[in-house]
């Protein structure tokens, strides 16, 4: 049975238990004016969904990273709490690989969509699935798995979200000492599709081409024959800001 989380100092955690979901609840909170380092968890047999809530003191375009850096953190800690053979990589778009399979996603929403706004508050959301949705006809959705599919029974869904927040926090903290230069090294080598032909929906849109890698922002760059399109980060914002 799952205990308490333990966060870092100025985390705090909120519990919802049922069908309650995190993301939404932290982006009330936020609005309501909560304070940044509120991670709100909902953890279930089933699943782990959390979110962090953040505020931003730059442009939306210069925040949009912390996105990345939410990612770095999950594959960092489940990285460390699963076992070696277990390989974990990155979707641009959100979502979560492991072994190859898709296992989860990450979610953002901001105050604002507008580049050159300082958002209120930026919510980077975590949806992990523990066991699979369809048990018994696994062979439906065989580009999909779950974390205990993958070898990772052990792992403890509590242990896992202190983990992503502490290893967020550590990510968190070098971009803004270091800039985003550590940030791109650790993110390429956990990018998936990086060179190859993707097929991605970002929200009622759906976007195709080579994924040739990113700009200094972390947006994507997508080739179609001659031409080379950039997807700014923000394009993953949900919501209607």
């Amino acid at each position: 049975m799952s205990e308490a989380p333990q966060f870092p100092p100025l985390f705090e955690g909120l519990a919802l238990t049922g069908s309650a979901d995190p993301f939404t609840k932290a982006q009330t909170q936020a609005i309501m004016g909560c304070n940044a380092g509120l991670v709100v968890y909902n953890l279930a047999a089933d699943q782990l969904r959390a979110a962090i809530v953040f505020a931003p003191e730059v442009p939306l375009t210069d925040a949009m990273p912390v996105l990345i850096s939410c990612a770095i953190g999950f594959q960092n800690a489940l990285g460390a709490l699963a076992p070696p053979e277990v390989a974990v990589h990155l979707d641009w778009s959100g979502g979560i690989l492991v072994n190859g399979a898709r296992c989860g996603r990450m979610r953002v929403a901001a105050s604002t969509k507008d580049a050159k706004d300082v958002p209120d508050w930026l919510v980077v959301g975590l949806e992990l699935p523990l066991i699979p949705a369809n048990v018994d006809t696994p062979g439906d959705t065989p580009d999909q798995t779950a974390l205990y599919e993958e070898g990772c029974v052990d792992v403890r869904p509590d242990e896992l979200l202190g983990a992503w927040v502490r290893h967020t926090l550590v990510w968190v903290n070098r971009m803004e000492e270091e800039g985003l230069k550590p940030l791109n090294t650790e993110w390429r080598g956990l990018a998936h599709n990086l060179g190859e032909e993707i097929e991605w929906s970002l929200g009622e849109t759906q976007e195709a081409g080579t994924f040739v890698g990113t700009d200094e922002h972390f947006g994507a760059l997508l080739r179609s024959g001659e031409d080379t399109r950039l997807l700014p980060l923000s394009r993953l914002l949900e919501g209607d800001s």
